[in-house]
């Protein structure tokens, strides 16, 4: 399957892959639609997940149940290009909509959710899983899709909507845990260097432009949570970010001089001439005066490290970095995972193992006795 690609090689996902997801959604049956509506209202409600999170979560849920109900057979999830056809025997589902364990999936669509979920059973999970194994997911795919089917099977049972949660059940290959790519801090220096020339004339644009790379340096957080920020929530005496992460959770976060240096001359001499009616508090702003756009930050991170010819990087590559430096440079693991927001120690460790890669690297390109 052709895709078209972007700058560095990095894939475009097709513009119809929300709609083929809504195409999936409109064709379950409604009982099963109903049991998807309750389960979206409950990440967003009830467990408080972000857009992005509840939209890859509800995707699975409807490339699972549409493959149940065999309508698809692919697996294909909110968070991946496209939805591809498939048959639908491989969901243990035959021509006729029965399931091949006996069970009769093609009515399951009883107004009281029971039966809506008729066929969801360890089987099925496998035989889901299964086919997309075969279409060469990779195991880090097929692990948090498995996780997603699981925490979807626990709410339904826990709501009465299975007798029985088959998630309990199903076994998963591990993900491979990726180091992540990272700057290097001289790297780092040359992106914030040539983000600065950048706004030496005052640019309004080029003064955001480099406000926003400064502090996603400086602090590590996430694109969505710089996005988000206010204006108020900068204290530039202080030097402190208010930054409201993953479940509604606020940390504060410090800043050194560059970015509050920079985040000033973007608030004295940029805001003013391209704020709006209806920019609101947001502290950075679009071209057209509303809250900057997660894509138009990616975009300008992607070309601040082209600039100085590194590695192709988006914002989360400075959140990597920021990280790796501040254990680099001797911060304890716990404060690094305070600053990022992680909820477990154990996501915040990935970055050790960068660490320890690049003193391996070190030391084997400078100790006599390395070889």
């Amino acid at each position: 399957m052709s895709s078209s690609t972007t700058r560095g090689g990095r894939g475009r996902r097709p513009a119809d892959r929300r709609t083929d997801l809504r195409r999936l959604r409109a064709a379950l049956p409604s009982g099963t639609a109903t049991v998807v509506d309750q389960y979206e209202r409950h990440l967003t409600s009830e467990r408080g997940l972000s857009a992005h999170t509840v939209r890859a979560y509800v995707g699975d849920v409807v490339s699972l149940l549409a493959f149940v109900h065999g309508t698809d057979a692919t697996g294909q999830d909110a968070s991946e290009p496209g939805v591809e056809a498939a048959g639908v025997e491989a969901a243990g589902v035959d021509a006729a909509g029965v399931g091949t364990g006996g069970v009769d999936i093609a009515g399951a669509d009883a107004a009281d959710g029971g039966p809506a979920l008729a066929g969801l059973d360890l089987e099925a999970l496998r035989a889901w899983l299964g086919s997309q194994r075969n279409d060469g997911r990779s195991r880090t795919t097929l692990a948090r899709r498995a996780a997603s089917a699981r925490t979807f099977t626990a709410w339904a049972a826990d709501r009465g909507l299975l007798a029985v949660d088959p998630g309990l059940r199903l076994a998963a290959p591990k993900a491979h845990r990726t180091l992540p790519g990272t700057l290097r801090p001289e790297q780092a220096g040359e992106v914030m260097r040539a983000s600065a020339a950048g706004a030496q004339q005052e640019d309004p644009v080029a003064l955001r432009d480099h406000a926003m790379v400064e502090l996603l340096y400086a602090t590590g957080i996430r694109v969505s949570e710089l996005c988000a920020l206010d204006v108020d929530d900068v204290d530039l005496g202080n030097r402190l970010a208010r930054v409201l992460g993953k479940g509604d959770k606020e940390r504060m976060v410090p800043f050194g001089v560059p970015a509050d240096t920079a985040l000033r001359r973007w608030l004295d001499l940029g805001r003013g001439a391209v704020a709006t009616g209806a920019s609101g508090p947001a502290l950075f702003l679009g071209a057209r005066g509303g809250r900057v756009d997660p894509r138009t930050v990616r975009r300008v991170v992607h070309d601040a490290v082209e600039s100085v010819s590194a590695a192709d990087m988006g914002p989360h590559g400075l959140r990597h970095s920021a990280a790796t430096h501040l254990l680099e440079g001797g911060a304890d693991l716990r404060s690094v995972q305070e600053l990022l927001g992680h909820a477990t120690l154990a996501t915040t460790q990935l970055y050790t193992h960068v660490t320890v890669e690049r003193l391996k690297a070190i030391h084997d390109r400078t100790h006599p006795r390395a070889q």
